[in-house]
């Protein structure tokens, strides 16, 4: 997978959030696995390794141990902390000086195959092998990175074996290097009397890559600011260049960049380190001497004076006015990310510049009316060796590029005059505060990823992890010097020579130009062609179509049992009590570190239909333009001082038994310090009770950079897209998941971001106020530790003693409601003390499921596919997961027949049974505990009879399932596809073309 610099990164900030480790205490008490590695000592000597440095890190509730390994100098992390999600990563610098794509072409073909297992595509084999929480390879702009997470011993030491073997010994052939990387082939493998065309994996992730506007100018923005080494090149393949790209230069990069002294390994949780260094030095180290990579990455040159570029793009198809389609950023070059203190200012100092309506370059830019919404990489970037600074707009007109850029001066010459004001800097040192003590399921990979890019240029990755160390300076630096901040300003972007103004316009002929510039690539490839070779790519063809299609032996790949899952689900004690008089609250104690995370879902059952397409605006803008007696920029200072984020967002929740009956809602969540609980639920109170809706302009600002995010997500979510609407017509829930979430909501938002009169739109949102805002018909859920809970119950009851009720009785718009209580104690779950929670479900008795077939055209060369299939809801017996356009729903078709057909063994449902339980034993953090039970009513018990379903799947089962609601006719289908103009579509009158 290619990673192309940031996105819209907003300053960043740090993005930590600490692990799922068990402590429900706020000072730090050494865990089991910080206290082994405590008693390790500088200069020890374990399985050919030294141990550097071993340093606690109590703000992360860890302790590093730094080594390096004797004999190759390879250096290694080991970060041991109390949480069971263990992970392992290797990281090679990797600094091409090409576009020919040769890192990713490598990182894909490295998993093709290795020495010790052989078997075609070995990575994704053990997928189904394999209880990993997360596997997955990157290819960044300098560096590769291969990371595996898992909760069980032997599957890490498994998945440990298959990722060493194939970074360090893969088989690299020629033909996977055809599959993976680029091929001339027949259009028709079969027919040499078709085109010769290009193929190949990356080649076309590539194409499609560069589909995406945002992408473009990211990718340009990187080479054109760091213009003198590997940034200046396109490290995942510019696919006009890929095909320049021989076997045999993957082959060489692979022995110089892969390699133990150009390698960094990192482990993270509570398992021991003895045996990760036993294993990688037996399995690779010890066959490897030490050599001198030079792979480093020198200083880029500062220039005399600003740079400027023009770029184009293709024309989007979603633009709120085709006549202001052009992007513009300003981009200054900053220091060596491998100085954490001036990293970590810099960071802190891009979030208030650029973050939230009360930064100065959101006030002079967004607020400007001039574009649609900040341009990409906007804030710090910090992947590469020098990091760099981006700000500008999307959505503007082409003459108004240099208002832009004299925006952008003004508000910087304002702010080294001016400074922050004191509540904006606290605001943000409290936001590391609960970035800090947030407890997320992943953290190790959120660790590997964070030192990453540091640590791949030499920096320290300990000290990058010490942030108390570095808060309590930059607040030491700040007493020191007031005008600390300004300075920083006035030298990093005021006096800065080496800034780039980038702009960006559409050009209507782009893809018709990329078209014909690989045309003509194409054109010079056949035309060197000899009659010999036309024969040999013939030949090739046909025998990488034969490899391709022949069964895999994958028995040589280590694999867990299904005996080695565990029978049973941990239960999770939950207390439910009315509050207020009527209103269920479940309260979940958990170790959350001190933090209390509250929700509260409200019941759309009375909203009257014609308002549900305005629902996700509604939720998307009512945090976001003040209450009470607080302005849209009081109020967002407040949400940042007091919380970790006030979010609200629709949900459509289906039934575990009923295929047609759902319920319908909107979930409110945030976070906070202990601390800060009761201003927390203060403004909760005030939103419910006093939104404002009168802030025309504001709003304005809102419902464009909606609709241009909804746009831009278009080419990373098309799969998501696809589905949503192939699944419409299939269930009653569907048709308002795609009124929610799907393509129909994109059009809506493009179309509201058009009105030159936004006013009626406006008056939407009190009358959906009325339906939504109050107590009929809402629940609430708390988690915090046992300590917190009296003092939130009390908090609670508060805030719903204060939110107001219906002053008369608003009935269901539709008829046909249940109500449902969740699975409580009296049938039979034994771990929800308390009331019920009683769920008014909706139901269509008249529904009746019917085929869709939907084409929406797109101007980008890639179709995004999607097929569904109506089938059984959670609790039936037979819910069961089974394992180019037309031609991929094709391909859906004939998986369809072998799964009828019974054409799998004992040894596929084991594997499948293992990839399926690795999603349903994910880890939970404790912030999440008890959610299934608070939205979908899903009981433990009713889970773990899930599971014993899944267990006893068997050969006669998964057929009779197929059979029953795969086959034709037999169950309703809905397709969807993105993409272009297709001409086997357009003849086809069954499908509807949007």
């Amino acid at each position: 997978m290619w990673r192309c610099g940031g996105r819209r990164t907003l300053g960043g900030l740090l993005r930590l959030s600490s692990g799922c480790a068990h402590h429900g205490v706020r000072r730090w008490k050494s865990q089991p696995a910080c206290e082994r590695a405590l008693q390790y000592e500088v200069g020890d000597k374990i399985h050919g390794f030294t141990i550097n440095q071993v340093t606690p890190v109590p703000e992360l509730f860890l302790t590093a141990v730094k080594l390096s390994h004797d004999s190759t100098g390879a250096r290694y992390l080991h970060l041991a902390r109390e949480d069971s999600n263990n992970l392992f990563s290797v990281q090679f610098r990797t600094t091409p000086m090409d576009s020919t794509g040769v890192p990713h072409v490598l990182e894909h073909t490295v998993l093709c195959g290795s020495q010790k297992y052989p078997c075609r595509d070995p990575f994704f084999k053990m997928l189904n092998r394999s209880l990993s929480t997360f596997m997955n390879a990157f290819t960044a702009s300098d560096y590769t990175l291969y990371p595996f997470s898992t909760q069980n011993p032997k599957d890490f030491q498994n998945l440990l074996s298959v990722y060493l073997d194939a970074t360090f010994f893969p088989c690299l052939r020629e033909l996977d290097f055809w599959q993976e990387g680029w091929r001339l082939e027949h259009e028709n493998p079969s027919d040499p009397q078709t085109p010769l065309i290009f193929k190949g994996v990356v080649f076309n992730e590539m194409k499609g890559a560069f589909t995406d506007n945002e992408r473009i100018f990211s990718q340009h923005l990187q080479n054109r600011l760091l213009p003198d080494h590997t940034y200046s090149v396109i490290s995942g393949g510019d696919p006009l260049c890929i095909p320049e790209l021989t076997w045999e230069q993957l082959k060489q990069f692979h022995a110089t960049h892969y390699h133990p002294s150009n390698a960094r390994f990192f482990t993270y949780g509570n398992f021991q380190l003895e045996q990760h260094l036993k294993q990688i030095q037996e399995e690779a180290l010890s066959k490897f001497q030490k050599i001198e990579p030079s792979t480093s990455v020198p200083a880029q040159k500062p220039w005399d004076k600003p740079r400027e570029c023009q770029i184009t793009c293709g024309p989007d198809s979603f633009a709120t006015d085709p006549s202001k389609q052009t992007t513009v950023s300003v981009s200054f070059l900053l220091p060596d990310i491998t100085d954490t203190f001036e990293s970590f200012t810099l960071n802190l100092l891009s979030s208030l510049l650029v973050a939230g309506p009360n930064s100065p370059f959101y006030k002079a830019l967004i607020e400007s009316g001039l574009g649609t919404d900040f341009s990409p990489d906007v804030g710090y970037n910090g992947y590469t060796r020098e990091a760099f600074f981006s700000v500008g707009l999307q959505g503007i007109a082409e003459k108004d590029i240099q208002m832009v850029r004299n925006l952008v001066d003004k508000t910087i010459d304002e702010v080294v005059e001016k400074g922050f004001e004191d509540d904006r800097i606290e605001a943000l040192l409290h936001k590391i505060e609960i970035q800090m003590k947030h407890q997320s399921t992943s953290f190790g990979l959120t660790l590997t990823s964070y030192i990453a890019s540091c640590w791949n240029h030499d920096g320290d990755p300990v000290e990058l992890l010490k942030m108390g160390n570095q808060l309590t300076k930059f607040r030491q630096c700040l007493k020191e010097n007031p005008k600390f901040l300004q300075e920083k300003v006035k030298q990093y972007f005021k006096n800065n020579q080496h800034r780039l103004t980038l702009s960006m316009k559409p050009d209507d002929k782009y893809y018709e130009k990329q078209t014909q510039m690989e045309a003509e690539k194409l054109k010079q490839k056949v035309k060197s062609l000899s009659l010999k070779d036309k024969e040999q790519i013939y030949q090739k063809g046909l025998e990488l179509r034969t490899q391709q299609s022949k069964p895999q032996d994958a028995s040589c790949l280590p694999a867990l049992k299904v005996s080695d899952i565990e029978p049973t689900m941990p239960f999770t004690e939950l207390d439910i009590a009315l509050a207020a008089g009527e209103i269920p609250v479940q309260y979940c104690a958990q170790p959350t570190n001190g933090m209390v995370y509250f929700r509260a879902f409200s019941s759309l059952n009375t909203l009257p239909e014609e308002l549900k397409p305005y629902v996700p605006l509604f939720c998307n803008v009512l945090t976001k333009l003040g209450c009470g007696i607080l302005d849209y920029r009081e109020q967002a200072q407040q949400i940042e001082l007091k919380t970790g984020g006030m979010t609200v967002s629709p949900r459509v929740l289906p039934d575990e038994s009923h295929l047609d009956t759902y319920e319908q809602g909107v979930l409110f969540s945030s976070l906070c310090l202990d601390r800060n609980l009761p201003d927390m639920m203060h403004l909760w109170s005030e939103i419910f009770n006093n939104p404002c809706f009168e802030e025309e302009e504001h709003f304005k600002v809102l419902v464009k950079m909606t609709a241009q995010e909804l746009s831009n997500g278009i080419p990373d979510s098309g799969h998501l897209y696809a589905s949503i609407r192939a699944s419409r017509t299939l269930t009653p829930a569907g048709d308002l998941q795609e009124t929610f979430g799907g393509m129909d909501q994109v059009r809506l938002m493009k179309r509201i971001a058009e009105m030159t009169d936004i006013k009626p739109v406006l008056r939407k949102l009190p009358r959906i106020k009325k339906h939504l805002l109050n107590c009929d018909n809402m629940r609430c859920s708390v988690n915090a530790t046992p300590q917190q809970m009296p003092h939130a119950e009390k908090e609670v009851e508060k805030f719903l003693r204060n939110v107001g009720r219906s002053k008369k009785e608003r009935k269901p718009v539709r008829p046909h409601v249940i109500e449902k209580p969740a699975h409580n104690g009296c049938g039979g779950n034994t771990h929800v003390n308390g009331s019920q929670i009683v769920r008014k479900l909706i139901t269509d008795p008249t529904f009746k499921p019917c085929q869709m077939k939907t084409h929406f055209l797109l101007p980008f060369p890639v179709n995004y596919v999607g097929e569904c299939v109506r089938t059984v809801p959670y609790t039936d017996p037979d819910h069961a997961r089974d394992p180019n356009s037309i031609e991929t729903l094709q391909s859906f078709g004939k998986a369809v027949d072998w799964a009828k057909a019974g054409k799998f063994t004992q040894q596929d449902i084991d594997e499948a049974k293992l990839s399926v339980f690795s999603t349903v034993d994910a880890p939970v953090a404790p912030s999440d505990k008890g959610m299934d039970h608070f939205l979908y009513g899903l009981s433990d018990e009713v889970k773990q009879a899930h599971r014993e379903q899944l267990f006893a799947v068997s050969h006669d089962k998964l057929t009779a399932v197929s059979n029953k609601y795969l086959g034709i006719g037999r169950s309703t289908h809905g397709l969807a596809i993105l993409g272009p103009e297709n001409a086997k579509i357009a003849k086809d009158p069954s499908w509807i073309i949007r």
